[in-house]
C-alpha cells in the first residue's frame, strides 16, 4: 500500500496552480445524465472520486471520452437505471445519480453511499424531498429503490436542514419535472452555483429568487453544452494554510478570491500577510501565529473541509484556540494522529481545544479520511525529520498531484509504493 514520506521544516516558496473542483465536478457529472445531447466538461481534476463517478456513468450506459482534464459525454444510448454498490460504496456523491435517473426514467435503484467515515450523513433529507415530487421509495438490501410512475411533479419543498447533497439532487431532478418547483432553505455553496450555471447552459430554467430559495420550471428539451468547472476552493485553502504554517511565500493561481473571503479573512486574523489579485492570491506566512475561536458552518461560513487543516495551523498559535465542528459528527479523527506528532488537542463532543504553541515532531502516522490525511502532511511540513503517512489512498480521492505541487515549491516529499 502506498505511503508518503515527508522531510519537514522547509519554507515553501513559489506558485501553485489550483485544479478544478472535485465537489463541483461530481454533481455536474451526475447531472449530465439528464441529457441525450453532447456535453463537454473542462477543468475536471484528476482525482479518484472523479474516475469513480465516470465509471458509474459508464456502467449506466454513458459513452465518455477523456483527455487530460476534459471529458466528452454522450448519453444518447444511456438506458440503465441501477447504480451498483461496488461503484457507490467509496463515494458519497454516488447518490446524486438518483435525481437525474428518476427525472429521466421515473425509476432508479441506487446503492446507499459510502465515502469517508465521518458521521452518518443521512440521505433521508433527499428521500423526503423526492417523495414531495411524487416519488415512492423503499430501502432494501442496501439499495434505495425509487419510482415515480406518473413522472416527477413540481412542488414547494422546504429542506428541514441545509444539505448540499440534497439541494443538488433536487435541483437536478426538478429540471425535468412537470410544472414549477420551489426549493427553500437551500445550500448556497459556490459548487451549487456552478451546477446551476451548467444546467442553465443546458437549457434548464432555474432562478435564484432569494438567498436560499430557488425556482425551477421543468423543461422537455435540452441542448449541447460546453462548461469549464470552477476552481477547488478546498485545495486553494489547503495550500494557503501550507504557506502560513511553513512561514512560506506562495502565489496561489487559478482562483477567484471573492469566493473564499471567509478563509482569507481567517488567515489574516491569525497573522498571515495576504494580497489579492483577480485570479491569484499571494500569501506570506509569519512566525507569530495568533490563536482563534472558530466554528464550521455552511457557506459562506468556514468550511468543514478545512477544519483539520486550520487545526494544524492553530497548534502553532501563541495560546489556546477553540474549534466547534457544526457540520459533521465524528470529524476529529485526525486529532489522535496530530497528538502523536506533539500537538496538545483535547476534544469533547463537537469541540476541540488546541493548546499552542507546540513544535511538531516527525512520526509514523496513518490517514483516516481525505481531509485528515492532508492535515498530517501540513504537520509533517512543519516537523523536523521524516514523517511517514500511511493509507494515503484517501488523499488521492480529492487532491490532484499533491506531492508534485508541493515538491515544486520546495517541500521534501515522496511517494513510496
Amino acid at each position: 500500500m502506498q505511503k508518503l514520506e515527508v522531510f519537514g521544516a522547509n519554507k515553501l516558496k513559489g506558485q501553485i496552480k489550483i485544479s478544478g473542483s472535485k465537489n463541483s465536478s461530481l454533481p455536474i457529472l451526475a447531472a449530465s445524465l439528464l441529457s441525450k445531447k453532447k456535453i463537454v466538461l473542462k477543468n475536471l481534476p484528476k482525482v479518484k472520486d472523479i474516475q469513480t463517478m465516470i465509471s458509474l456513468l459508464q456502467s449506466l450506459g454513458s459513452k465518455i471520452k477523456q483527455s487530460n482534464n476534459t471529458v466528452q459525454i454522450n448519453n444518447s444510448k444511456q438506458t440503465k437505471k441501477v447504480a451498483p454498490y461496488n461503484l457507490v460504496k467509496t463515494m458519497r456523491a454516488g447518490i446524486l445519480v438518483l435525481g437525474p435517473l428518476l427525472a429521466k426514467f421515473g425509476y432508479a435503484k441506487v446503492s446507499l453511499p459510502g465515502g469517508c467515515a465521518i458521521g452518518s450523513r443521512p440521505i433521508d433529507i433527499h428521500l423526503k424531498a423526492f417523495s414531495e415530487l411524487g416519488v415512492k421509495y423503499k430501502i432494501s438490501q442496501g439499495y434505495v429503490q425509487a419510482q415515480a410512475p406518473n413522472g416527477l411533479k413540481g412542488n414547494k419543498i422546504h429542506f428541514s436542514k441545509i444539505s448540499v447533497g440534497a439541494t443538488e439532487n433536487l435541483i437536478i431532478a426538478a429540471c425535468l419535472a412537470k410544472g414549477t418547483t420551489l426549493l427553500t432553505n437551500c445550500a448556497i455553496e459556490p459548487e451549487i452555483k456552478d451546477l446551476t450555471n451548467f444546467l442553465k447552459k443546458m437549457g434548464c430554467k432555474i432562478k435564484w429568487i432569494s438567498k436560499r430559495t430557488i425556482k425551477i420550471v421543468g423543461v422537455n428539451n435540452l441542448r449541447n453544452v460546453n462548461h469549464s468547472v470552477m476552481f477547488d476552493r478546498i485545495e486553494a485553502g489547503t495550500y494557503l494554510i501550507a504557506a502560513a504554517i511553513t512561514e512560506g511565500n506562495l502565489k496561489i493561481k487559478n482562483v477567484d478570491p471573492r469566493i473564499i473571503k471567509t478563509e482569507i479573512n481567517t488567515l489574516k486574523k491569525v497573522g498571515a500577510k495576504i494580497k489579492l489579485y483577480k485570479n491569484e492570491i499571494h500569501i506570506n506566512g509569519k512566525k507569530k501565529i495568533k490563536s482563534l475561536n472558530l466554528k464550521t458552518a455552511p457557506y459562506p461560513g468556514f468550511p468543514t473541509d478545512l477544519q483539520a487543516q486550520i487545526m494544524v495551523l492553530l497548534c502553532k498559535a501563541n495560546k489556546k484556540s477553540l474549534i466547534r465542528e457544526e457540520i459533521f459528527e465524528n470529524r476529529f479523527m485526525h486529532v489522535a494522529e496530530l497528538n502523536r506528532m506533539g500537538a496538545k488537542i483535547s476534544t469533547t463532543g463537537n469541540k476541540a481545544i488546541i493548546d499552542g504553541p507546540v513544535d511538531f515532531m516527525a512520526a509514523e502516522t496513518m490517514a483516516t479520511d481525505l481531509r485528515a490525511s492532508v492535515s498530517l502532511i501540513l504537520a509533517a511540513l512543519n516537523a523536523k525529520g521524516k514523517t511517514t503517512i500511511n493509507r494515503i489512498y484517501h488523499l488521492d480521492r480529492g487532491y490532484e498531484d499533491i506531492e508534485k505541487k508541493l515538491k515544486k515549491v520546495g517541500a521534501k516529499i515522496k511517494r513510496i509504493n
